[in-house]
């Protein structure tokens, strides 16, 4: 977390926000937050830079500069962006604050200090190693079953991969699985081209009504792992199938939602809409 769908939410609204406005001052509060420039290289080359667009590729938010840079940013687990006027008190979790030239602050917030800033000339260079956008026309079935196909590694684990597909993570993974009644410790080798067209199908209809519904935003105390930049929560956690439900019964069928770990990551599924990795691990 932060998925496709957050990531895609948070540039979405800071778009209007930050296009056209300049960098006139940088608080780095946690160094480390930075990825291979020290403070003042990175303030150096930052202030008085215009922001000319605001994208997205898989995870990353991608704000292109009038000089040709690219400042990307990776929210990780806990990081978000949020704009906010300079009176506002920061908040303890603010470890770096950007003034802008419009008199407002873009400020990052993250409890785990695990996201990362990269200010570069050449993003394609962290970017070339990503799958296909899953909801680009190059994302298609036939792309999908290529890029499992002979593979043995659990169908869960290979969407995790974001050479398979980007911006895809634990949550839209479990979803996506549940609603194609695909197993995830189902092998990717297995998969027939039948199966991946259901699984492509779920991947763009999980994700778009993600991003419609504004994301999912977990945790119950006053550190969430994701809100917009205005403040709101997202609602697709209360669409959630499977992820986050172990123990509760499945809203399909009754069967009681069960959890095992798969990449060394928590995995959640119906045994009864998703029967059959078993009986494929014993051929």
């Amino acid at each position: 977390m932060p998925e496709l769908p957050e990531v895609e939410n948070t540039v979405r609204d800071l778009k209007p926000l930050l296009v056209g406005r300049r960098f006139e001052g940088v608080d780095i509060r946690w160094p480390r937050l930075l990825s291979g420039m020290p403070p003042e290289e990175f303030t150096e080359r930052l202030l008085g830079r215009q922001i000319v667009n605001a994208d997205r590729r898989g995870k990353y938010l991608l704000f292109a500069l009038d000089d040709g840079q690219t400042l990307m940013v990776h929210l990780r687990m806990t990081g978000q962006l949020h704009v906010a006027a300079p009176e506002e008190p920061a908040g303890v979790h603010d470890h770096l604050v950007f003034a802008l030239s419009d008199g407002a602050e873009l400020r990052y917030q993250d409890p785990r200090k695990f996201g990362r800033f990269l200010l570069t000339r050449t993003p394609q260079a962290a970017l070339e190693k990503l799958g296909p956008e899953p909801l680009s026309e190059s994302f298609t079935p036939v792309e999908l079953f290529a890029r499992i196909q002979g593979r043995r590694a659990a169908i869960k684990g290979l969407l995790l991969n974001q050479s398979v597909v980007a911006g895809l993570g634990n949550i839209y993974a479990d979803e996506a699985l549940f609603q194609a009644g695909i197993h995830p410790l189902s092998p990717g080798y297995a998969l027939t081209l039948a199966d991946c067209n259901r699984l492509h199908s779920a991947i763009r209809q999980t994700l778009a009504t993600a991003i419609r519904e504004g994301g999912s935003t977990l945790g119950r105390s006053s550190i969430t792992n994701y809100r917009r930049p205005a403040g709101m929560t997202g609602r697709y956690q209360d669409r959630h199938q499977v992820y986050g439900r172990a123990g509760e019964p499945c809203r399909v069928c009754g069967a009681t939602i069960q959890r095992v770990r798969i990449a060394q990551r928590s995995t959640h599924f119906c045994p009864h809409c998703q029967a059959g990795a078993e009986a494929i691990n014993r051929d």
